[in-house]
């Protein structure tokens, strides 16, 4: 490491709050697939930004609608319109079926504004502000109130308590626990479609009917959180779109921006005409043109690169290679997940295989102590998968 790099991070923990146990390295720049150091150090990257960079690093067309936009305007607020959030709006409400659109500054915000939405509507419903939300053990929904009020994970959880209260916990395909925890208060059942941080896990398509038809029934509304999965991810724009269901409302953001912090929710016209109206819900940033162009021009370069086409082609082989590393060594016991959003399951810690990657050249990343996540950018080859097994086989042969 050069002095440079080393003084940055120095630097970095005098100024900055240690909520985060940084990786040793200042990231510099990207290009495509590939990350670079200070020290110009080159690195193949299969964690993109946590599921942000779809489109890799660099893109020309991207890079110049934004720069095109800082050229007209930044931001306004929402007492006005701006065509730029008019446009991606449209655009949102085409390749996710849903009616109406919230953009935000983060996913933890779209949960919130979620949340809001499912106990205004109760509240409209039934005149009473007494709204159970059902979720799900060992799932991430943020780190704001109700978000984390709603993840499933007390670590996460008890040093800020009270939460936000009427939150039960069920169990991700267990149709059973989620219906024993019902009452005539529930007002909204929320989920992730495939579990990110709780260990790649995915909603299985009889557990997400039988949640549907249950919502349907007692007129609860079904919250999918897609911050993660979604954004084409599992080679559909939408995971939930694999399986015949819809949503009542859901949430997006990370590679919805790939790169520039947004988010949203989006809601059917039934929840929007009975939930919030102008006063409940606001955002200052949110919406704004600049953030607005990103995504726009984001669903434009999915549409016109044929980026789930690719994730189709690329994730069978990525599942492959993966199952081939699990054959191999038996202190792998699993592979899971969908698209390209894949855990391998190790029967012990994997941070010394990751910071090995990390020498090798090859970003790589957990969920939880004993699972590797594989979330690349949605553009990478046949080829890439090739030269990220190789350098982790070598960690793995070497720890």
């Amino acid at each position: 490491m050069s002095e440079m790099m080393k003084n940055y991070i120095e630097e970095a923990e005098k100024a900055l709050l240690h909520t985060y146990n940084r990786y040793q390295i200042v990231l510099d720049r990207g290009d495509g697939v590939y990350l670079y150091d200070l020290d110009g150090k080159k690195y193949l990257d299969f964690v993109s930004g946590i599921a942000v960079f779809a489109l890799g690093y660099n893109n020309k067309e991207y890079n110049d609608a934004l720069k095109a936009q800082i050229d007209k305007l930044l931001h306004t607020s929402n007492y006005y319109y701006n065509v730029p959030a008019i446009e991606a709006a449209i655009k949102m409400k085409e390749v996710s079926g849903m009616d109406r659109v919230f953009f935000t500054n983060s996913g933890a915000e779209a949960i919130e504004g979620a949340l809001k939405a499912a106990r205004k509507y109760h509240y409209l419903k039934t005149g009473k502000s007494d709204g159970e939300i059902i979720a799900m053990n060992h799932s991430f929904h943020g780190r704001t109130f109700g978000a984390l009020s709603v993840t499933g994970n007390p670590h996460y959880r008890e040093a800020f308590e009270p939460m936000i209260g009427n939150v039960k916990f069920a169990d991700l395909n267990d149709f059973g626990s989620v219906e024993a925890l019902v009452t005539d208060k529930t007002c909204a059942i929320i989920l992730e479609t495939v579990q990110g941080e709780g260990g790649i896990f995915p909603a299985t398509e009889e557990f997400l009917t039988k949640i549907r038809e249950l919502c349907d029934e007692k007129d609860i509304l079904m919250i999918l959180d897609e911050i993660q999965c979604g954004m084409g991810r599992t080679g559909y724009m939408y995971a939930w779109q694999k399986y015949g269901i819809k949503p009542d409302i859901m949430t997006t953001a990370k590679a919805l921006g790939c790169g520039v912090p947004v988010g949203a929710f989006l809601m059917t016209e039934k929840v929007g005409a009975n939930s919030l109206v102008a006063g409940d819900h606001g955002t200052t940033y949110g919406g704004n043109p600049f953030a607005c162009a990103a995504v726009s021009k984001v669903l434009d370069l999915f549409k016109q690169d044929n980026i789930i086409e690719n994730v189709k082609e690329v994730a069978p082989y990525l599942e492959k290679r993966l199952d081939e590393l699990k054959d191999e060594y038996d202190f792998i016991i699993d592979r899971r997940g969908a698209g390209l959003m894949q855990g391998l399951v190790f029967n012990r810690p994997v941070s010394e295989i990751i910071n090995k990657a990390l020498e090798n050249g090859l970003i790589l990343i957990n969920a939880g102590t004993e699972i590797i996540r594989f979330v690349p950018p949605l553009i990478i080859t046949k080829e890439n998968v090739d030269d990220m097994i190789s350098i982790l086989r070598s960690c793995l042969e070497s720890v």
